[in-house]
């Protein structure tokens, strides 16, 4: 039996309580799931010019973790762990991350960490804190993403190699700069243009569609700002509730006039790649059994993920690998899910991912992704799932699925049924 049968045996016989399989079988409840009480996200704004340009990143967390204690009504002092996930915090950000929690009224009992997993780095902060109750760890904790691309972007988040890394041709792929490494992978690939420009075109109006309808408002908390007038330079105190980089009539023919940004005849542009963003995101999880006892609304349960590497210089196939494992360890089929949660890093590669998947576009992104409202690197794993367990409760579906490529070569997936 290969590695992969005896992992698919012992997933099957997991969730094969009762002789249960499938949809069934995830959707089953029982005392131990881990479960979703609360999945917030702060609005995404744009680096640079949006609502958050002048916010610190742990000052958008404190605001994200008051609005986790208000909504959920949880006890902060039974929270035992924090795992915030971020990628270009100097120091990893552990130090503001700790205080941030503080401020916002977690007691000194309550443990903080961060942690760097480039792209994936909210989701693997919420993978690690369901792990940690899993194994007995914790019984309640909070995974966590936040990034301000606004203050901490830029040259200086790339390192140097040394020699030893720079001579050794896999690794030094490891540096390649994303849009460099996306646009040779376009080539490769055969992803044309006209078809990254529909599929951002698309993005950008499902988007547009959901913010006028209101469809983000329950998973948005309003955090009150200073934001300083970049023509008066005037210091003012605003509320920012809603995603500022979701632009109405974007077309593809729109998108087909911007100049592309890294080859003089290539395909990735502005238009249809993901916007720059500051923001934050946090998810509450706790034992079903715990979540009862606490009297806490059980929104989601997390059933299974899957972290895997590919060839650096493809980076963005990462979810066309990752995916198909998370699937299996669920013991469902991509038939079985209804909604797809993918990230935009770019169109190209999102797009060759689910066509390689044999994924309906209607079942991807379905109120668009961070082509039209941003990608706030380590917030993003944790923004997809507030973002995914209010949707299918919305529509009344039950099985959905996160994922995202991730820098240097790797892709992450995770298996979430909602309640």
């Amino acid at each position: 039996m290969s590695s992969a049968q005896q992992r698919l045996s012992q997933v099957s016989s997991h969730f094969s309580v009762g002789g249960k399989k499938g949809v069934a079988a995830i959707t089953e409840k029982h005392p131990d799931d881990i479960v979703v009480t609360c999945a917030l996200r702060t609005a995404l704004t744009k680096g640079g010019k949006g609502g958050f340009k002048d916010t610190a990143a742990a000052d958008l967390l404190a605001g994200v973790f008051k609005g986790v204690i208000d909504r959920s009504g949880i006890d902060p002092k039974v929270v035992e762990d924090v795992a915030v996930g971020s990628v270009l915090a100097p120091g990893g950000g552990a130090t503001e991350f700790r205080a941030a929690a503080l401020v916002a009224g977690f007691p000194e009992s309550t443990a903080v960490k961060s942690l760097n997993r480039q792209c994936s780095s909210g989701l693997q902060a919420i993978v690690d804190i369901a792990n940690a109750i899993k194994s007995g760890m914790i019984e309640v904790g909070i995974g966590a993403g936040v990034e301000s691309m606004s203050s901490q972007y830029g040259p200086g988040a790339v390192t140097e190699f040394s020699e030893l890394l720079e001579s050794h041709p896999e690794s030094a792929n490891c540096k390649v700069p994303m849009g460099v490494l996306s646009e040779q992978m376009a080539k490769d690939r055969n992803v044309s243009r006209a078809v990254q420009d529909a599929f951002a075109a698309s993005s950008y109006q499902k988007a547009v569609k959901a913010q006028k309808a209101g469809l983000f408002n329950e998973e948005i908390v309003p955090l009150q700002v200073k934001w300083t007038d970049p023509k008066s330079g005037e210091e003012k105190t605003i509320t920012v509730k809603a995603d500022d980089g979701i632009r109405d009539g974007i077309t593809a023919e729109s998108l087909g006039k911007i100049r592309p940004a890294f080859a003089k005849d290539g395909s990735i542009h502005a238009g249809n790649a993901s916007q720059i963003s500051d923001g934050a995101a946090a998810v509450l999880l706790m034992k079903r059994s715990t979540a009862e006892r606490l009297g806490q609304k059980i929104i989601g349960k997390y059933v299974t993920a899957s972290v895997v590497g590919v060839k650096p210089l493809l980076m963005g196939i990462g979810p066309w690998k990752a995916i198909p494992v998370a699937l299996e360890k669920a013991g469902i089929t991509k038939d079985e899910v209804d909604i797809y949660e993918i990230n935009e890093a770019f169109a190209s590669q999102c797009v060759w991912c689910a066509n390689e998947l044999g994924l309906p576009q209607e079942k991807i992104n379905p109120k668009g992704g961070a082509i039209a409202f941003g990608h706030p690197l380590g917030c993003t794993g944790a923004r997809q799932i507030s973002t995914l367990l209010t949707e299918l409760k919305r529509t009344n579906k039950k099985v959905g699925v996160t994922s995202m490529c991730v820098g240097t070569g790797m892709g992450m997936a995770a298996v979430w049924v909602a309640e």
